[in-house]
């Protein structure tokens, strides 16, 4: 019998797979890429280090042959793999189906030099059926498919790698700059300019309760004197007040309550009743792109979340491909879609035929089907026994994807005028005559029966003639709104709207957005900092084009070109990089040019002083005449949770006040005699007793918890937060219980002595100074969770001749365990049911062994540093096998 090896990315997709495949197979994973561009210095080949474009990993001198390097944690992964090949008569690569997937398969052939006959497998679903097919067709790599991803992968690092170290000198280490990134960032930096020369107007008008025939229903004011009343629309967001030629008519506070007791003992008539009948048709099934969107408003996830889990639902065979830009469903897909609708809901709710979509996305590609639940018919959620966000993430793809082949929801569009004097009120209503796909899904509800009551508002019978009674006349003010910040949801939109990079590359993109500290995720909203508007600045003045969105959509445009054959990416390469308006040349001209102090400075309008980026963060920086009459710099850090739109000139002031004069106490301790002050520092505002001094180096200081404003902060307040942690009484199973306030927040703790201890953070209702024992208690017997709030994904046990156990959890930066205070992250491609006991133990000994080894380095002396390093054997490469240029041609489909 033939032995088969096939090679895919992950431990889960191979034990998937592993099921569906006959005797003879043996699946192997590569644990994703195992091999790329060099990501450091060390990584560099001896034989390559003093090449001057070796920091690159592209030879930009030798046709832009990249430099590819096996990593260290891979090079056992690759003598696996080559040892798996020995005993094999043919190898099956079966990487995904889309231009990653392509590349990690042609990687793996180059490394492996296989003997014998190598086929590409694909499939987009994992069911046994789909594997069966992709068995019977297997193909040639697709060489076209390899090169353009190649040449995306050259093109941002040579983005990446030319730009980011100008960065470091000119604004702050660190920092990166991307083809993709930077247009995202300006993004969010364009939003936040608007929010901060955006000027509120305020606007009244009135809401009237009125019933008729025992109903009562709402209507607003909206024309006075044949005139129409002001709306949030008719104001100029520069200015707040009405734009220019405005012809409506805006009541003040005194003529809105006026007229409200005016209007109460009116007689009220209704003037014309109107009945428009529509419809809405079902979205379509989920891209990529809409699936971050729509799990971001309704599950609230990430897009580096969503991903992750979507990606876990496909390897375990839940779902097919999550990396498409197509809407497209196969016959098999719509028919299980339109059997779950007949068995559920009833052949009325069935679409009149089978529905189809096309894919309006610019740009579109990887068109092989929309993200749907895989197999020839669908389990239903409660079927699948998924748990926790993958059942909800299943559960919204199976919705929406069944909801596509529903009927149309047949609504009927209400209005009503009513007449009180000169005063002209419309009520508005909706009635959903035939409710159709909205009972399986609608878009942005979490609760398709309960969003179906939300979207009823219903009008009692009326006509023209009809007087309905006034049961209450309300005057309401309100302030027109800034412009939201992107939530990742819009962000998402936004770039794929305007073609700006993949719809795959989205999730990486607003992580390293966040992590780089170019933007904050708070309250679902990204705003961006400081150090965003200085670097955007800076790209904007001397790169212009790599941070416009048209400049970037054509070039993603050329990309994807490339990927079918239609133009060359060699001088496409050249021109781009090379030449007098090259990359390399643009960026050598401009570095001279730009000043390092004007780039570090941020300019916003309407302050007292200017904002810098320093080495720990944005500081404010003033002129100040000091005490002996010179003129001195006056320096003040900025406080994280002060955002460039929030910063004015009142709160700057405040600041450098503070700097300037010291700190204000806000009382004295009884008990000590000092003096408590309330202070602000980068990480926000805290309290302090007593000053600083050689014989007090370090006061007793306390951060102020979420949500307590500096404002509304008491002495009493202020000395109970000084006194943290505090008491609570006894546990049964004896040891204190205590309430404190640490790094992370309010939290309650268990001692139970000899060094153990159990903490719980504390909720949003508790308050860490008067919250008591039996809630202590209550929290204390919750199960434990994460940093940030995270339960464990998978209890390992405790190993041997250790007192704390292992445990899996999923971080913003992927899957980690988890021992007492060491954390180690997952290799990639390990899920969390591939890992043992005795893996993780490895792992977090790894781990501790090279902090120790980073806090040895830390203290060796400046002479031991100096001393020549001995030379150490470059790492496992392969340089390119990718053919010379002189060689290359481009495989058109039916060339041999």
């Amino acid at each position: 019998m033939a032995n088969t090896l096939v090679i895919v990315e992950s431990p889960t997709k191979a034990r998937t797979i592993r099921g569906f495949l006959p005797k003879g197979y043996r699946v192997e994973a590569s644990m994703g890429h195992v091999r790329d561009l060099p990501n450091n210095a060390s990584e560099i080949p001896a034989a390559q280090k003093g090449q001057k474009w070796a920091n690159l990993g592209v030879n930009t001198e030798s046709d832009f042959e990249p430099l590819y390097v096996v990593p260290k944690d891979k090079k056992k992964v690759v003598r696996e793999l080559k040892d798996a090949l020995k005993g094999a008569d043919q190898l099956l690569l079966a990487t995904d189906e889309d231009r990653e997937g392509e590349s990690i398969s042609w990687h793996l052939l180059e490394l492996l030099s296989p003997k014998v006959p190598v086929k590409r497998m694909v499939f987009h679903e994992i069911t046994k059926e789909a594997i069966s097919r992709a068995l019977d067709d297997t193909r040639e790599l697709d060489m076209e498919l390899v090169h353009a991803q190649e040449t995306r992968r050259i093109l941002d690092r040579l983005v990446g790698y030319t730009l980011s170290p100008l960065l470091w000198k000119k604004v702050a280490w660190g920092l990166s700059a991307g083809r993709v990134q930077s247009v995202a960032v300006r993004l969010l930096v364009q939003r936040e300019r608007a929010r901060r020369a955006f000027r509120s107007g305020s606007y009244w008008d009135l809401k009237a309760r009125l019933s008729h025939s025992g109903s009562s229903f709402d209507a607003k004011l909206s024309h006075l004197g044949g005139q129409k009343i002001a709306t949030g629309n008719d104001f100029d967001e520069s200015t707040g007040a009405l734009k220019k030629g405005s012809a409506v008519r805006l009541l003040s506070e005194d003529e809105a309550r006026l007229l409200a007791d005016q209007l109460r003992s009116g007689d009220w008539c209704v003037e014309a009743v109107e009945e428009k009948p529509t419809v809405r048709r079902p979205v379509p099934p989920f891209t990529t792109s809409t699936l971050q969107q729509e799990a971001n408003r309704k599950l609230r996830l990430s897009a580096r979340e969503t991903m992750r889990c979507a990606q876990g639902l496909y390897e375990r065979g839940f779902i097919t491909y999550m990396r498409t830009d197509s809407v497209h469903l196969s016959e098999q897909a719509i028919t299980a879609a339109r059997s779950c609708v007949e068995s559920r809901y009833g052949t009325e709710y069935l679409s009149k035929a089978a529905r189809q979509f096309s894919t309006k996305a610019r740009n579109a590609q990887e068109a092989h089907e929309a993200i749907r639940p895989a197999g020839e018919s669908f389990r239903s959620p409660s079927e699948t026994g998924l748990e926790g966000r993958d059942l909800s993430l299943y559960e919204l793809i199976w919705k929406r994807t069944v909801a596509s082949q529903m009927a149309e929801a047949r609504l009927t569009m209400m209005a009503v005028e009513l007449a009180v004097g000169e005063a002209r009120f419309r009520a508005n209503g909706k009635r959903i005559d035939f409710p159709g796909f909205f009972r399986a899904y609608v878009e942005g509800s979490d609760d398709p029966d309960a969003a179906l009551e939300g979207q009823e508002v219903l009008l009692p019978a009326l006509k023209s003639g009809d007087a309905p009674s006034p049961q209450e006349v309300e005057a309401l003010g309100h302030q027109t709104q800034p412009p939201a910040r992107f939530s990742e949801a819009s962000l998402v939109k936004m770039l794929e709207k305007e073609g700006i990079g993949r719809p795959s590359t989205y999730a990486s993109i607003i992580g390293t957005i966040v992590d780089r500290g170019y933007a904050s995720l708070q309250s679902n909203a990204l705003t961006p900092s400081f150090t965003a508007f200085a670097v955007t600045a800076l790209l904007e003045e001397h790169f212009p084009d790599l941070v416009d969105p048209g400049f970037t959509a054509r070039m993603e445009n050329t990309l994807d070109e490339i990927s079918h054959g239609k133009v060359q990416w060699l001088p496409y390469l050249d021109g781009f990089y090379k030449g007098e308006k090259g990359l390399e040349n643009l960026v050598q001209q401009r570095e001279g040019d730009i000043d390092s102090g004007t780039s570090r400075t941020v300019d916003l309008e309407g302050l007292p002083c200017v904002v810098r980026i320093g080495r720990f963060g944005a500081y404010l920086e003033a002129k100040r005449v000091g005490e002996d009459g010179e003129e001195e710099l006056l320096k003040a850090t900025l406080p994280l949770e002060i955002t460039p739109a929030d910063l004015d000139a009142e709160k700057a002031e405040l600041i450098l006040k503070q700097k300037a004069d010291g700190p204000e106490a806000l009382g004295e301790d009884p008990e000590t005699g000092d003096l408590v002050y309330l202070l602000f520092g980068q990480y926000g505002p805290y309290v302090q007793r007593g000053q600083v001094s050689d014989e007090n180096p370090k006061p007793k200081r306390a951060s102020l918890p979420k949500g307590v404003k500096p404002e509304d902060l008491s002495l009493d307040d202020a000395l109970g937060l000084l006194r943290l942690p505090r008491l609570l009484g006894e546990h049964s199973d004896g040891g204190k219980v205590q309430a404190g306030l640490g790094r992370f927040g309010p939290y309650v703790v268990w001692d139970k002595g000899k060094g153990e201890k159990d903490y719980r953070s504390l909720k949003g209702e508790d308050d860490v100074l008067s919250v008591g024992l039996s809630r202590a208690l209550e929290l204390l017997a919750m199960p434990k969770r994460g940093r940030g709030g995270r339960t464990a994904l998978k209890d390992l046990g405790k190993p041997k001749g250790s007192d704390e156990s292992i445990q899996v959890y999923d971080g913003p930066y992927g899957l980690y365990v988890k021992q007492g205070k060491v954390n180690a992250s997952l290799p990639e491609g390990k899920g969390a049911d591939d890992i043992t006991l005795e893996d993780a133990v490895e792992l977090l000994e790894a781990k501790a062994a090279a902090k120790k080894t980073s806090r040895r380095k830390t203290t060796t002396t400046k002479k031991a540093a100096a001393k020549k390093p001995a030379a150490k054997k470059p790492p496992a490469t392969t340089k390119t096998g990718r053919l010379r240029a002189s060689a290359v041609r481009v495989i058109k489909p039916g060339d041999a």
